[in-house]
């Protein structure tokens, strides 16, 4: 039988699924806290003794997924050369950037950050130390092997970042956040990998 905790992290859980779906759907002014109760399949009371407001409940959303990126596969490096290492780091985070709930999740934190500047700081702070940091990482590590020649790894890690985010991020703001390149992500990281190659890589 589950202990009284255990049931309460499982209502908590409930709350933060339905909130998320319907800040993603609504936006966060369309979303009310009466249809996350609904969706949740809780009363209106339980709901506010979770989360005392709906601020509470939008922080509470985007720090759950913000606490997921140090485990996502981009924030890894991988063996191998200029090539392998770039080319694993740029698929990784194409396939993050084309994750519609972290399409969602910037285009809503970007829209509110008049109201929550500190959340939107964090979200920027985490995207840096464990997506941006590995790039650089990789890239201080390659350039150190004498396979890249970099005189700003951070400068460097932000081109190649941007060629991805063109392809994947930007079309989303546009057009929605389901809505897939129309390239495949393998031929969008080949070519950016390329491009940075031909400018960084060791002759």
């Amino acid at each position: 039988m589950a202990s009284k905790e255990e049931r309460s992290d499982r209502k908590r859980r409930a709350i933060l699924a339905a909130a998320r779906g319907l800040f993603v759907k609504d936006g966060y002014a369309g979303a009310g806290m009466e249809a996350v109760a609904r969706v949740a399949n809780i009363s209106t009371a339980t709901l506010y003794a979770y989360f005392p407001s709906k601020a509470d409940l939008f922080r509470a959303v985007v720090d759950d997924v913000l606490d997921a990126v140090p485990d996502a596969p981009v924030a890894a490096d991988r063996a191998g050369d200029a090539r392998e290492r770039l080319s694993g780091f740029a698929l990784d985070y194409a396939a993050f950037m084309t994750d519609p709930l972290h399409r969602a999740l910037y285009r809503l934190v970007a829209a509110e950050r008049r109201q929550f500047a500190d959340l939107a700081d964090r979200a920027d702070r985490t995207a840096r130390a464990h997506l941006g940091g590995t790039l650089i990482r990789i890239i201080q590590g390659l350039a150190s092997a004498g396979e890249l020649i970099v005189e700003r790894p951070s400068a460097a890690a932000g081109q190649l970042l941007g060629m991805i985010e063109h392809a994947t991020l930007v079309v989303a703001m546009i057009h929605g956040d389901e809505t897939r390149p129309a390239r495949r992500l393998e031929t969008i990281c080949e070519d950016a990998v390329e491009t940075f190659l031909a400018r960084y890589g060791a002759r």
